[in-house]
């Protein structure tokens, strides 16, 4: 399932100098955040959840996963060249799951390294946190990147309909509305870093069963049915 040359290409685009650049701002944001507080406020472990849960978990994370998950397909539907690809004898499920695998491997460094290292300096790994939030980056990784690779696949305004559900829905009313966040991969993600912090430092309204059969679902409904979208995008162009 998994095609090098089809990955080589994608990590190429991803990679490239100017997304690149973009990819690198908000993890150099969240590490000096992490060294201003550090140094006005000192070692406090509520403040580094805070820290590390309003700005790394319900912001960076979701706005990373966009650029990689939209940027791995869809600037080539955009432009047309992926018609060059699909010509090539290679299954369409292997072209998303190259992809995925891509996008995911992408995220997770550009969002769960910086998280990590971020946690590490604002308390030491205190109450686990440095380590909890890194696996929650590591898991919300995979969903986000599954949900906007679908979106590049079927939506040529991917990337503004992946910033209205990061920034409004994931950062604005997972944050308010309390209904919300059961649909919210934030609060997902929360649940399984729950389990690895210390009692009370990291909460989620979603139970850890739920959280992980809804992050398991979602990674593999999405992943199946942009594939489905690519098979259907090929017999368009080829008619």
């Amino acid at each position: 399932m998994y095609h090098p040359t089809v990955a080589r290409l994608t990590y190429r685009a991803l990679l490239g100098r100017r997304r690149a650049a973009v990819l690198l701002i908000l993890p150099a944001l969240l590490i000096l955040i992490a060294v201003a507080v550090r140094a006005f406020n000192g070692v406090d472990d509520q403040i580094a959840s805070d820290v590390l849960g309003g700005f790394a978990l319900a912001t960076m994370i979701p706005l990373i996963g966009v650029i990689a998950g939209t940027g791995a397909i869809g600037p080539e539907i955009d432009d047309g060249s992926i018609v060059y690809l699909l010509a090539k004898p290679v299954t369409r499920p292997s072209i998303i799951f190259t992809k995925l695998i891509v996008a995911i491997s992408v995220t997770m460094v550009f969002s769960a390294v910086p998280t990590f290292i971020a946690g590490m300096i604002l308390n030491g790994n205190g109450q686990q946190i440095a380590v909890s939030y890194t696996i929650a980056a590591l898991v919300a990784s995979i969903a986000y990147s599954a949900l906007f690779l679908l979106l590049g696949t079927v939506s040529r305004h991917a990337v503004v309909i992946g910033l209205v559900y990061a920034l409004v829905w994931e950062t604005l009313f997972g944050s308010l509305v309390a209904g919300a966040r059961t649909l919210s991969v934030q609060q997902w993600s929360l649940a399984v870093a729950e389990k690895t912090s210390g009692e009370g430092m990291i909460t989620s309204d979603v139970g850890l069963p739920l959280a992980i059969v809804l992050l398991v679902g979602v990674t593999a409904v999405a992943t199946w049915y942009a594939g489905q979208k690519l098979r259907t995008l090929t017999l368009a162009g080829e008619e």
